[in-house]
């Protein structure tokens, strides 16, 4: 994958490509193809890459809301910070590929295995992390988040199905292990789709996922 390596500090730039570059894989997945001071010079020049790695302090949130909000699912972003709830809601609201919240003491292997999820699509987070989404999903007036005051509630069996298919399930497994109809399944998914706006499984899963509904 192509990296971004995003840091206000020269020495944190090298220190985090060095743990990039600390892999036992004969080739090393990680090509870090640009480096910079923060994401409005990133954004100036407008590399090309698959994953910007963003260390607190290279970025404020209007910085990620003007830089990142037009990506179109393409990019994906992997912050470093000792206060991920302040990034969270406005990562949820970007249209990235997948994101991730990690400490400043992440190890070379957890580094390297955030990377990757998020560059599969996923998010990255301490469990705590998302409990924020859950809350804003089911009391979207209470938590204050006007993005989420949309989202309709999944019903108790379209959680299930939505954790089922977060699995890799089939339709027909999803209704094997439920105890219903293939067409009951598809029923449910559609619903699924229909309230988290969403138009095919990896859409759902990912915005599963960035909504706290479904556990990592």
């Amino acid at each position: 994958m192509r990296v971004a390596i995003l840091a206000p500090a020269l020495a944190l730039r090298a220190g985090l490509r060095a743990l990039l570059d600390a892999t036992n894989e004969p080739i090393n997945p990680f090509e870090v193809v640009y480096e910079g001071a923060s994401l409005d010079e990133f954004a100036t020049d407008a590399p090309s890459v698959d994953v910007a790695l963003i260390a607190e302090g290279a970025a404020e949130a209007a910085a990620l809301r003007r830089s990142l909000g037009q990506t179109e699912g393409q990019l994906a972003a992997l912050i470093l910070s000792d206060a991920p709830q302040e990034w969270a809601q406005t990562l949820a609201t970007l249209p990235l590929r997948g994101w991730g919240l990690l400490p400043f003491d992440v190890s070379a292997e957890e580094l390297q295995a955030g990377m990757r999820a998020v560059f599969a699509g996923l998010c990255v987070g301490a469990p705590a992390l998302f409990a924020l989404f859950q809350e804003a999903t089911l009391h979207p007036q209470a938590a204050g988040g006007e993005e989420f005051s949309q989202i309709e509630t999944l019903t108790e069996r379209e959680s299930q199905v939505l954790q089922l298919l977060a699995r890799g399930l089939a339709n027909k497994q999803i209704g094997l292990a439920l105890g219903i109809s293939e067409h009951t399944v598809k029923f449910h998914l559609s619903s699924i789709y229909a309230k988290l706006g969403t138009t095919n499984r990896a859409e759902t899963v990912r915005a599963g996922m960035q909504r706290g509904l479904i556990p990592l």
